[in-house]
């Protein structure tokens, strides 16, 4: 626990470049490329992100030609929930029990299903809505779920997995909002909040806007919640909500494991998202002299997609199915969430 809480990423030094390589375009809208030139192939999974338009930050391991890699067993290279619980020293429990909500856009309509695959896969607890340790609803609370999306169900699937493999007592409250924008990817914030969540996870981002300032207040000026919020993917640039200062905003580094699975190394990640925030003021808290105003981000975990989690998704993405590699900003954000829940220390509501 200890190596990923104080992992902090400096904002002012990670402004490098992804390099673009190949010529077929993910459903994402960007190419297939790696890092530096070597490595996995991996594209985003969901549209680029707008100004006040959320895009998840799921990146996706692929062929050259940007065409998903999916099997029937988890990539040899994808890593596992004993391998994060073993590298950052996690336990797999939280003393109290603990909600982790998860925002995102659109409807995974196999989630709980795709959970349960995941779960028997690793040896983990079951997640089911009849244990009540699962749960989904729409924005407003009820169960007439939004239009179905591939890109975003790859991204709850990562996102919901991940909260499960890393605090494997909690229980998972997943808000799906009507879509991407911050209109509606906001009220399901608030929804989460309302549904009695300790920690909120969010990998998704938008471009920064005018009027940010106001939507921080709106939707995530929570006290006592735990907020995080995914840098993104496209180095050094600032996305919304990350850019709050009510939101722990979560960086990506690249996870080095030793033989025995354990920490070897780690390093920011070269895609991760960063910067000095356009419209949020510097916080109180916050003393670096580099940035005028909020700097990103505050802290770091996974998000490599070579050294990236395994995901089970039957929605079909790309006309795949079955075992992801998925790294991103979008793994980072909920590794960092459930390591707060792991703490037992977030307020002990229960929806």
């Amino acid at each position: 626990m200890r190596k990923l809480l104080v992992l902090v990423v400096s904002a002012l030094t990670v402004a490098v470049a992804l390099a673009a390589s190949g010529s077929a375009l993910a459903a994402g809208g960007d190419a297939p490329r790696r890092d530096g030139g070597s490595g996995v192939w991996f594209t985003r999974v969901c549209a680029i992100p707008g100004a006040a338009i959320g895009a998840c930050g799921a990146q996706v391991v692929t062929s050259s030609d940007g065409s998903p890699l999916a099997g029937g067993s988890p990539a040899p290279t994808a890593l596992g929930p004993a391998q994060f619980h073993s590298a950052y020293g996690l336990p797999t429990t939280a003393p109290t029990v603990q909600t982790i909500a998860i925002v995102d856009a659109y409807d995974d309509p196999n989630i709980e299903s795709d959970l349960a695959t995941f779960s028997s896969f690793y040896g983990l607890p079951a997640c089911t809505t009849a244990n009540g340790c699962f749960r989904k609803v729409n924005q407003a609370g009820g169960t007439t779920y939004p239009a179905a999306n591939s890109g975003w169900a790859l991204e709850i699937a990562l996102d919901v997995e991940t909260a499960h493999a890393i605090c494997q007592n909690c229980k998972i409250l997943l808000v799906e909002a009507s879509s991407a924008s911050l209109s509606n990817l906001g009220p399901a914030e608030n929804r989460a909040v309302t549904m009695g969540a300790n920690v909120v996870s969010n990998s998704w981002g938008a471009t920064e806007y005018f009027s940010e300032t106001l939507d921080e207040n709106r939707y995530f000026n929570h006290p006592g919640v735990v907020i995080t919020a995914s840098t993104g993917d496209n180095g050094y640039e600032v996305q919304f909500p990350a850019a709050s200062q009510y939101v722990t905003a979560v960086g990506g580094t690249t996870l080095r494991l030793n033989t025995n699975g354990g920490w070897q190394s780690e390093t920011t990640w070269n895609g991760t998202g960063s910067g000095c925030s356009v419209y949020v003021a510097k916080p109180s808290w916050q003393t670096d002299a580099g940035c005028s105003g909020r700097t990103v981000a505050d802290v770091a975990a996974d998000a490599d997609p070579n050294t990236g989690a395994a995901v089970y998704d039957s929605v079909t993405y790309q006309l795949q199915s079955g075992w992801f590699q998925v790294g991103g900003t979008s793994l980072a954000a909920p590794l960092i969430a459930s390591v707060y829940a792991l703490t037992g220390t977030a307020s002990n509501a229960n929806y």
